[in-house]
């Protein structure tokens, strides 16, 4: 068999995707984790072991493929599938197509559980809400107990759902989750106790399962060892992506279907646990070797595909100041002169007067506007840069969300100060969105005091 397909692999990326793997005989082996520094290919590793162990005879429809969103899932087998076609042609149409369980935790617990429903007392049918579809329920439940009139204000919907969703997620006390993480409401430990019971009553008349339910109520079948036994022995390997980004839940679950450890593989940079989503602990990824015994083999992915060497050290020197985390050291062929800045302004208004000024300066300096771009973390916090750009006449393009002045309440305070400036105009009295004069003020007033 060719294995033209692993040639443009480094010695990591190879050793990861091989690992355990025989020609013609992909058995589940031991445990791996891989350490992927950020831009070390992970995702191509990871597609790359997939479509290896395929084409080594493992069945497709018994390798579960787990991703941190549904966009990665789909994007992962299409690459599986591109590199299949190198080894075995045609054919790797047919057999990634079989790749019925690639997709998210929620969305592969959602499937199991309505597969599972009438053995674990589930109506199949059941309803799954969204954050805000769960919110608004969370309201109706708080509302119908009379935390909405409280003399001293109550937990918002949104706090008593994230609460709720914390204890879920973490497997802690609701005591613990308030005093570590919400320390303001606990004043209102005994009431949240009550809402979240009438919560979870409210859901059941309903038939209706939250997010978090996917996860415990999937934790909690498998916590039958028949059943977990049964489950995991659908799936010859399980292979987790963005493992730094899982929960204590998660990681029970994972290791409810291979306590063995045997055919998984994860994915993952502990250095890059920043977001703490859905109570994501960096401990799962970096406990994760001494799960199992002997523990799992840890390969490091430290060459980097993205980034300068200046920029490089940079990241390694904050990197290196971790307490506990895997040692690696990113590397790149690519040299650069320039070195990374950090600079200190008073203020998101300095920041983006600063930002712009650079802009202007790199302009003259020969690097077109279209060649210059801004990161941020998320995409409200691009507001004041847009106001200094739109301000400055310097043209640019927003990725991901509306423009800042394109948004309904800006349209509508736009709106509201130019009827305020010229009553006399015909276009003043509506904005761009076609409301009345009254009807902009209404909405802003009420996007003014649902943020304070």
């Amino acid at each position: 068999m060719s294995v033209a397909y692993l040639e443009s692999l480094n010695r990591e990326q190879r050793q990861a995707v091989e690992h355990g793997v025989r020609e013609k005989n992909a058995a589940p082996g031991p445990p791996l984790l891989v350490i992927a520094g950020a831009g070390s290919g992970k995702t191509n590793t990871l597609a790359h072991r997939v479509a290896h162990l395929i084409t080594n005879g493992a069945d497709p429809c018994r390798i579960l493929l787990m991703t941190f969103s549904r966009r990665a899932a789909a994007e992962m087998t299409r690459h599986v599938e591109r590199i299949a076609r190198q080894a075995i042609g045609n054919r790797a149409g047919t057999m990634t197509h079989a790749l019925t369980w690639a997709g998210t935790f929620h969305g592969i617990g959602a499937r199991l559980l309505r597969e599972y429903a009438d053995r674990i007392g589930l109506d199949p049918a059941f309803t799954i809400y969204d954050r805000e579809d769960s919110a608004d329920l969370m309201n109706v439940v708080r509302h119908e107990l009379g935390f909405s009139t409280t003399e001293s204000r109550f937990p918002t919907k949104g706090t008593c759902l994230a609460v709720y969703s914390r204890c879920i997620n973490t497997e802690l006390a609701i005591e613990e989750v308030v005093g570590t993480t919400f320390p303001w409401c606990s004043a209102w430990e005994t009431e949240l106790k009550e809402l979240f019971a009438a919560y979870v009553e409210a859901k059941q008349r309903q038939n209706v399962l939250d997010y978090d339910d996917l996860l415990l109520y999937w934790a909690h079948t498998i916590g039958d060892p028949s059943f977990a036994n049964e489950i995991g022995g659908r799936f010859d390997h399980i292979l987790v992506d963005e493992y730094q980004d899982t929960n204590r839940l998660q990681a029970a679950i994972i290791l409810a279907l291979k306590p063995g450890g045997h055919g998984l593989t994860v994915v993952g940079d502990d250095a890059q646990s920043i977001y703490s989503f859905r109570a994501a602990t960096i401990r799962n990824i970096l406990d994760f070797p001494t799960q199992f015994s002997p523990p799992a083999e840890i390969i490091t992915l430290e060459r980097n595909y993205r980034s300068s060497q200046t920029i490089l050290a940079a990241a390694n020197g904050v990197i290196g100041l971790g307490r506990e985390r895997f040692t690696k050291n990113l590397w790149t062929n690519r040299n650069s002169t320039a070195r990374p800045q950090l600079v200190s302004v008073r203020d998101e208004a300095d920041q983006a007067c600063y930002i712009a000024e650079c802009v202007l300066e790199n302009r003259e300096g020969g690097s077109m506007l279209k060649q210059q771009a801004v990161l941020f973390r998320t995409s409200h916090h691009c507001g004041p840069l847009e106001v200094e750009l739109t301000r400055r006449n310097i043209p640019f393009v927003k990725y991901g969300g509306l423009k800042f002045l394109d948004a309904a309440h800006s349209r509508s305070e736009t709106s509201w100060r130019c009827c305020a400036l010229s009553k006399t105009h015909a276009t003043a009295s509506r904005d761009s969105a076609g409301c009345s004069l009254s009807q902009a003020w209404d909405r802003h007033r009420r996007a003014v005091c649902s943020t304070t």
